[in-house]
């Protein structure tokens, strides 16, 4: 699985984009997220509110329960607002 950080995701977990061997319980966004949020301090603080992070898979919005799989590109972005 490839991962995308943008903005200020990027900065508190150190990279921008990073390929991943997804465990086989991870199904979903929820678990995706879940995984993320115990490999370490940095993705636990930028992983830690939920509702300040969107997802996207396979550039399509995706919802919690979006399923996912080892050969998806999933995006983690700040909301965006438009103006």
């Amino acid at each position: 699985m490839k991962l995308l950080y943008f903005a200020w995701l990027k900065n508190k977990i150190g990279t921008a984009s990073e390929e991943i061997t997804l465990p086989a319980e991870v199904v979903d966004v929820t678990g995706l997220l879940d995984w993320l949020h115990a490999r370490g301090p940095d993705y636990a603080e930028a992983l830690g509110d939920r509702r300040r992070i969107r997802v996207a898979v396979n550039q399509e919005y995706a919802r919690s329960d979006t399923p996912v799989s080892g050969t998806d590109e999933v995006a983690l972005f700040p909301p965006v607002t438009g103006g």
